[in-house]
C-alpha cells in the first residue's frame, strides 16, 4: 500500500493506493510519496498505540556560521519523521540528502530524531516543525533566529581625515547587512560622543539592514592628531565592531619668535630663534629688518650685531607651508646710549617775549634730560621743553639740552637764543695809547637786530667812520659782535684829557660808553715806582714826621713874611690887590671850564669843551655839516650826557685833590 502525506493539512492527510493504481494528489497541499507499508502494520500502528513528544524544538537564535540543533524525541516511535522548514518538509527520517548542511541525529531505536544545522546561514532562519507520520502528531513550531552581525564598519573618508583649522567636522560611518541592524556609537579617548544621527535601510532580502551614523564636531571641540571611533554592535556580535579615524588638522604655520640674550648693549651678538609648528611641514623661512629683506638669513637661526636701531625697529620671520604665510616680528631690548629725535633750534626772539627750546631724546633704559644755560650749573628744565618766559637781554646765550642714560652713556646739543633788543657796548672804560704814536680805541657793540649806526664823539666832534684830521672810524663784524675802532694819529697831550663817546643805535633803541685814553708810559712808571718802594717801615714813618715838621715850620716862616710884604705893599700902593685879584681869577676860570665844559641841549646833542684853543675851535669851524648833523638827527641819549657829567664830577674831584694845598691868607690890613 502506498502512503502520502499532505505536510500543509490542519492534519496530516494520509491515503493510500493500491500498487498499481495511478497516483493522485489532493490540490490542498503539496504531498510527498511516503512509501509502501503493509497493510497489517500500518493497521497495528493504528489501533490503540499512542505517541507523544518527549523533546520538541524550541524557539532560538543562532550566529550565522555557528550550528544550531532543534530537538525532536518521540519515544518508542520507530516510524518515519519529517521535518519542515516554513511548511516545507526537508525529508524523509535520516535522508536530508537534499539538503546538506542539515542532519537527523540521535538514537533511532530511541525515538530521537534531532535536526542538526551544521553551519547556520541567513536562509536558515525559519520556522521548524517535527512531525511523526504514522503517529500522526507534530511538534510545536520553534523559530530559529540566525543572527548576522554587520560588516565592518566604515567612517567616509578614513583613515586620516584632514581639515583646516577652524573648520567643523563632519564624520559619517555605515555598519551594512547586519541582523538586525546594528547599532553604531562614537567614541573619543573612551567617552561616548553624543549628538549623532542614524538612518537604517532594510535590504531586499527582507531580513538585513543597514545603519548610517553622522557625526557634527565644532571646530573648538577638535584637536589634531586626535583619534575617533565608530562602533557598531548587534546580538551577533555583542562587542562591536569597530573603526577608527585620525583627525588630520592642517594649518598655516603656528611661530614664536626669541631673541637671546635680552636685555644686551649695543654692538653684541644677539640670536633670533622662529620655531614654526605646520601642517603640511615648513616650505621656507624669511627674515627682514623694517620689510627689508635679510638676504643672508634663510632657516631657523638668524645670528646678528645690534645696534639702537634694533630697539624700534622690529626683526620679522616669516614661515611659509602649502596653507600660507605667518610672519611674526620682534624688537631687541638693546641698551644704547642717548640718541637725538628732533635737533633743537636755535630761536630769535624779541625783548620781553617768550623763548620755547624743545629736544626729543632717545635711549635705553630710559633717560634724563637737563636743560642748562652754557658757563652756569643752574638746571633750567627736566622736560624736553624748555621755556623762558619774558626774556631778557641777559637771556641771551648758548644753551644745552643734555640727556644721561645711566650707566650706559650721554649726549648734548647746544641752541643759541638771541634776543631782538637794543645795542648792549661792553668795552674798556680806559684804553691806553703812547704819547706821539697812533693809538685805537675800541668799541664792542652787540646788537641784535645790527646796530643801524654807531657814531663817536668827542669834544665837538662826530664821526661815524671815514678819516676827519687825524681821526678815522673803522666798523668790523665778527661772529660775537661789531667791533668799531676810533684810530688817532699822532697823540698829543691833550687827547689823553678827552673824554670819548661810543653810541650805537638799532630799531629797539640804543646805548652808549664813555671811555677815557692814558698814556701807557704813566702807568709803567708808577707801576716801577711801586716796586721800587722796599724801605723798612719805621724808616718811612720817620722820615714822614719829620719831613711833616720840617713844612710847618717853613710854612709859618712863609706866613710871616707875606704878611710883612703884604702891609708894606698896601701902605704904598692902593688898587694893585684888586687887580692881582682879579688877575687869578681870570687864570683859574679857563680850568674850571675845562672841568665842567659840558651842556645837555636839546634832542640829545652833546657839546663838550676841554681845553679849548685855536686849533680846535678852526677844526670845528672846518666841519659846519657835523654840528649841522648833530643839531638834526639828535643822535645822543640823554643817558650818555649823565654818564659824562658823572665822569666830570670824578675828574673834579681828582682835581681838587692834586691841586696845591691853599695858603693861609693874611689878616687884612689895618
Amino acid at each position: 500500500m502506498l502512503h502520502l502525506l499532505c505536510a500543509r493539512d490542519p492534519l496530516p492527510t494520509f491515503i493510500a493506493f493500491n500498487k498499481h493504481q495511478e497516483l493522485g494528489l489532493q490540490k490542498r497541499g503539496c504531498c510527498l510519496v511516503l512509501g509502501y507499508m503493509a497493510k497489517d502494520k500500518f493497521r497495528r500502528m493504528n489501533e490503540g498505540q499512542v505517541y507523544s513528544f518527549s523533546q520538541q524544538p524550541q524557539d532560538q537564535a543562532v550566529v550565522s556560521g555557528q550550528p544550531a540543533t532543534l530537538l525532536c524525541a518521540i519515544p518508542e516511535y520507530d516510524g518515519f519523521v519529517l521535518w519542515i522548514k516554513d511548511g516545507l518538509a526537508l525529508g524523509v527520517g535520516r535522508d536530508l540528502s537534499s539538503y546538506p548542511q542539515y542532519l537527523v541525529v540521535g538514537n533511532h531505536l530511541s525515538g530521537e530524531h534531532h535536526l542538526k544545522i551544521l553551519r547556520a546561514e541567513l536562509q536558515d532562519d525559519a520556522v521548524y516543525e517535527c512531525q511523526a507520520i504514522q503517529a500522526a502528531i507534530r511538534s510545536r513550531p520553534a523559530r530559529l533566529t540566525v543572527l548576522v552581525p554587520p560588516d565592518d564598519p566604515v567612517i567616509l573618508g578614513g583613515p586620516v581625515i584632514s581639515l583646516r583649522a577652524g573648520d567643523p567636522l563632519n564624520l559619517t560611518c555605515h555598519a551594512d547587512n547586519a541582523k538586525p541592524a546594528a547599532s553604531i556609537i562614537w567614541l573619543r579617548k573612551g567617552e561616548v560622543i553624543n549628538g549623532a544621527t542614524y538612518s537604517k535601510t532594510l535590504l531586499r532580502d527582507g531580513k538585513r539592514e543597514s545603519i548610517i551614523s553622522t557625526l557634527f564636531i565644532s571646530p573648538g571641540d577638535v584637536e589634531n592628531g586626535q583619534r575617533i571611533v565608530c562602533r557598531a554592535t548587534n546580538k551577533a556580535i555583542p562587542g562591536g565592531k569597530e573603526t577608527s579615524v585620525t583627525i588630520d588638522i592642517q594649518h598655516a604655520p603656528l611661530v614664536n619668535l626669541s631673541v637671546e640674550p635680552q636685555p644686551v648693549l649695543e654692538d653684541n651678538v644677539v640670536t633670533f630663534f622662529c620655531s614654526a609648528k605646520a601642517n603640511p611641514a615648513v616650505t621656507q623661512y624669511r627674515w627682514a629688518k623694517r620689510g627689508q629683506i635679510i638676504k643672508e638669513a634663510s632657516g631657523e637661526v638668524y645670528r646678528t650685531t645690534v645696534d639702537y636701531t634694533y630697539f624700534s625697529e622690529p626683526v620679522s620671520c616669516e614661515v611659509t607651508n602649502a596653507l600660507g604665510s605667518t610672519n611674526i616680528s620682534r624688537t631687541v631690548d638693546v641698551y644704547f646710549g642717548p640718541r637725538m629725535i628732533s635737533e633743537p633750534q636755535s630761536l630769535l626772539v624779541d625783548l620781553g617775549s617768550d623763548a620755547v627750546f624743545s629736544c626729543a631724546w632717545t635711549g635705553n633704559p630710559s633717560l634724563t634730560i637737563v636743560w642748562m644755560k652754557r658757563g652756569s650749573g643752574v638746571v633750567l628744565s627736566n622736560k624736553k621743553t624748555l621755556t623762558l618766559k619774558t626774556v631778557r637781554q641777559e637771556d641771551a646765550g648758548k644753551y644745552v639740552c643734555r640727556a644721561v642714560v645711566p650707566r650706559v652713556g650721554a649726549g648734548e646739543r647746544e641752541v643759541t637764543l638771541t634776543v631782538n633788543g637794543p645795542p648792549i657796548i661792553s668795552s674798556t672804560q680806559t684804553q691806553h695809547a703812547l704819547h706821539g704814536e697812533k693809538g685805537q680805541i675800541k668799541c664792542f657793540i652787540r646788537s641784535t637786530p645790527p646796530p643801524d649806526r654807531i657814531a663817536w664823539s668827542w669834544k665837538e666832534n662826530v664821526l661815524e667812520s671815514g678819516t676827519s684830521g687825524r681821526y678815522t672810524v673803522e666798523t668790523v663784524s665778527t661772529e660775537e659782535g661789531v667791533i668799531s675802532t676810533l684810530t688817532i694819529s699822532n697823540i698829543v697831550r691833550a687827547d689823553f684829557q678827552t673824554i670819548y663817546n661810543c653810541t650805537a643805535w638799532n630799531s629797539f633803541g640804543s646805548d652808549t660808553e664813555i671811555i677815557r685814553l692814558k698814556e701807557q708810559g704813566s702807568e709803567m712808571k708808577s707801576g716801577a715806582g711801586l716796586e721800587a718802594e722796599s724801605v723798612p717801615m719805621a724808616v718811612i714813618i720817620g722820615v714822614a714826621v719829620g719831613a711833616g715838621v720840617a713844612f710847618l715850620v717853613l710854612m709859618a716862616t712863609i706866613v710871616a713874611f707875606c704878611c710883612a710884604r703884604s702891609q708894606r705893599s698896601t701902605g704904598g700902593r692902593p688898587g694893585i690887590s684888586g687887580r692881582g685879584t682879579e688877575k687869578k681869577a681870570r687864570l683859574r676860570l679857563p680850568r674850571r671850564a675845562n672841568l665842567k665844559g659840558v651842556v645837555s641841549a636839546k634832542n640829545d646833542i652833546r657839546v663838550e669843551i676841554v681845553h679849548k684853543d685855536p686849533a680846535s675851535a678852526r677844526e670845528a669851524e672846518e666841519h659846519p655839516s657835523i654840528k649841522q648833523l648833530m643839531m638834526d638827527r639828535g643822535e645822543f641819549q640823554q643817558d650818555s650826557v649823565l654818564k659824562q657829567l658823572e665822569v666830570l664830577k670824578e675828574e673834579e674831584k681828582e682835581f681838587q685833590n692834586l691841586k696845591s694845598p691853599s695858603l693861609p691868607s693874611c689878616p687884612p690890613p689895618v
